[in-house]
């Protein structure tokens, strides 16, 4: 094992040759002896020594307190003070002192070994925990994530970047704050502000979700859908000293979420309910029925009369605007708690729901007869169709929303055959 290099500072000679004596036969290497604060800064800078000692008392320009300070904050090199009593209490008085970074004069060569090796290991412990802080930081500061600490009362500890960026504050801004004043929340399911998240993880010392619909509102005031957790932070004893969150922006996902939604449940083309979404709303209205005996509901199934011919003279571009502009006409004519659906092609349905009987529905096909006769301008062609409507209700108590869809498709039918442009009512 190589002997560690000791920089001694001292400016009486004969002081100084014992000390180099001791610390050689202590198995030191004594890289220099300097006499002034300015020439130990300049050796330190030229021979990166272990450890210096330093004669607090020296002569100078610089004294020896200066000089420690300048070697162990810029160069990062520990520092232990030779010193006798009366300038030990000019230590103690102006920078308070910590245990084995002085020796006081005269002193035994044991007393000087040990001062060393605590000096020592003192600076490697520290030099450890630094290099392991900041590991710790670059591994957080470089998470595509947004990372908060707390305090055991909630207050803000630290944040990385990516939750600057988030939540609008600043590190500095925020240090000390309360959680809630710089990560306001709210659940949007309940619309209600979302506590100390921080608090509650301490309170319970278990991992927490945040709620499914959480809403952070940044400090200029945007709102940004987030998810993931927060979790206690425990020491070697399992003692909590604190609370992290970990969350990201999810406004995207919501995004695509609702997206996927959309394209399951909703026709790309008129944005209407497709089949999928009217045969689960039926099979809702379905079982409501049974529970009441006088909730009444009816299906109605239209198809357009001469769409074909749209088609085929003005093309299928022409034809899916004419289906959209007759979605939004459908639309008009139902109450805001019907639906309407495209359910393929030119087929249309719709779900009348707490009727008082069939006149509701049969008064609903005569308008919705009536809107289709105005004429639709596309790319300055006026365009118009009708419709055959096939219209059934739930006197038959039906289980299955297939078997009145059937129904109303066979009144359908029967209005063609009658001449198009009309209503039939199954029975």
């Amino acid at each position: 094992m190589f002997a560690r290099k000791i920089l001694v500072v001292e400016d009486e000679k004969i002081l100084a040759s014992n000390i180099r004596k001791s610390l050689q036969k202590l198995g030191y290497s004594v890289s220099e002896i300097t006499k002034s604060g300015e020439e130990a800064i300049k050796k330190v800078a030229e021979t990166h020594p272990h450890l210096v000692l330093i004669d607090i008392g020296l002569a100078g320009e610089i004294d020896g307190v200066h000089v420690a300070d300048i070697i162990e904050n810029h160069f990062h090199v520990p520092v232990i003070y030779l010193t006798d009593g009366s300038e030990y209490k000019t230590l103690d008085k102006n920078q308070p002192s910590q245990p084995f970074n002085y020796i006081i004069k005269p002193f035994i060569e044991s007393d000087l070994h040990f001062a060393i090796e605590m000096a020592l290991y003192k600076h490697q412990s520290k030099k450890i925990l630094y290099e392991e802080k900041q590991r710790l930081a670059a591994i957080i500061n470089s998470m595509g994530c947004a990372v908060i600490v707390t305090y055991t009362n909630g207050c803000i500890q630290m944040m990385n970047p990516i939750a600057e960026i988030i939540t609008g504050w600043k590190q500095n801004e925020a240090f000390g704050k309360n959680l809630v004043e710089v990560v306001n929340l709210v659940d949007k399911d309940i619309g209600e502000t979302i506590e100390n998240l921080a608090t509650n993880v301490i309170e319970v010392g278990e991992i927490l979700s945040f709620p499914e619909n959480c809403t952070l509102i940044t400090k200029d005031g945007k709102e940004i859908a987030i998810g993931d957790n927060v979790a206690p932070i425990r020491d070697q004893n399992g003692n909590i000293t604190g609370a992290v969150l970990v969350f990201q922006d999810i406004t995207k996902r919501k995004q695509t979420e609702a997206q996927l939604i959309r394209n399951a449940f909703y026709d790309g083309l008129t944005a209407l309910p497709n089949r999928v979404l009217f045969l689960d709303r039926l099979r809702q209205t379905i079982e409501r029925s049974k529970r009441r005996s006088d909730y009444y509901f009816a299906v109605l199934f239209l198809d357009l009369d001469g769409f074909k011919e749209i088609n085929d003279r003005f093309g299928h571009g022409i034809g899916d605007d004419f289906l959209v502009a007759i979605a939004r006409r459908l639309e008009s004519c139902l109450r805001s708690g019907d639906t309407v659906a495209r359910f393929g092609g030119d087929e249309f349905t719709v779900l009348l729901e707490d009727i008082k009987d069939i006149t509701d529905a049969t008064n609903v096909a005569k308008r919705i007869q009536d809107s289709l006769r105005l004429p639709v301008n596309l790319n300055g062609y006026q365009l118009s169709a009708t419709a055959s409507i096939g219209i059934t209700w739930n006197f038959s108590n039906y289980e299955e929303p297939a078997t009145l869809l059937r129904d109303a498709d066979i009144a359908m039918y029967r209005a063609k055959r009658q001449g198009k442009a009309t209503y039939a009512i199954f029975s």
